[in-house]
C-alpha cells in the first residue's frame, strides 16, 4: 500500500506533461483567419499617459476564421492615417503620416499585442499632433507569410464643436396629470 501513493503521483505528473500537438495544413486552413477588421468601437484616438492630450491612435485588429470566431494570425500589418473627406465614395483624403508597420511574426510579438479580453491585437500608433477635434480615416493592410492579404478601414469621428450663438431650447411648462377643463 505504501508504494501506491508514490506511483499514483508519478503517473499523474507524467500524464500532465504532454507536449503541444502540431497542426497539419488542413487544421491551419480550417481555423486560420479568413477576415480582418479594425474594431469599430475599440479603435480610437487615445491619451495613453493621462496628460489630457491624445498621444495617437489605439488600433484594435480582429481576425475571424471561417466559423466567424475570433482567431490569431501571423504576419505584418501596415497602418495609414488619412484626413477625412465627407461626401466622397472613398473618404480618404491626404495621408497625414508615414505608415506604421507592426509585426506578429514571433511568439514575443504575439504576446505583446494580443488582448485576451477583446480577442484582438492592440497597436499603439503614436502621433503627437493628433487631435480629437478632427475626423480621420485609419486603414490597415495585413499580409500573411503565404502572401494573402486582408484590408480594413475605420472612420475615427472627431468631436464636434457646439455651434456658437445657437438658440436655447424653449422651456416648456411641466406636464400635469390633471385633465384640463375649458
Amino acid at each position: 500500500m505504501r508504494w501506491f501513493a508514490p506511483c499514483l503521483l508519478l503517473l499523474c505528473l507524467t500524464g500532465c506533461a504532454s507536449k503541444p500537438i502540431e497542426r497539419d495544413n488542413a487544421e491551419v486552413a480550417m481555423f486560420g483567419p479568413t477576415r480582418m477588421r479594425l474594431h469599430p468601437i475599440f479603435t480610437q484616438v487615445k491619451d495613453w499617459n493621462g496628460s489630457g492630450h491624445p498621444d495617437g491612435v489605439e488600433a484594435e485588429v480582429e481576425f475571424q476564421d471561417q466559423f466567424d470566431d475570433p482567431t490569431k494570425a501571423a504576419g505584418r500589418v501596415m497602418f495609414e492615417l488619412f484626413s477625412y473627406r465627407q461626401g466622397y465614395p472613398d473618404p480618404r483624403g491626404e495621408r497625414i503620416v508615414n505608415p506604421w508597420v507592426g509585426s506578429l511574426l514571433t511568439l514575443q510579438q504575439q504576446q505583446e499585442h494580443w488582448n485576451r479580453t477583446s480577442r484582438t491585437y492592440s497597436f499603439q500608433l503614436a502621433m503627437p499632433a493628433i487631435t480629437t477635434r478632427r475626423t480621420y480615416v485609419l486603414t490597415a493592410m495585413f499580409e500573411q507569410n503565404d502572401g494573402r492579404r486582408f484590408f480594413s478601414r475605420v472612420i475615427l469621428k472627431g468631436l464636434e464643436d457646439e455651434p456658437k450663438g445657437s438658440p436655447a431650447l424653449p422651456v416648456l411648462p411641466e406636464p400635469t396629470s390633471r385633465p384640463v377643463v375649458p
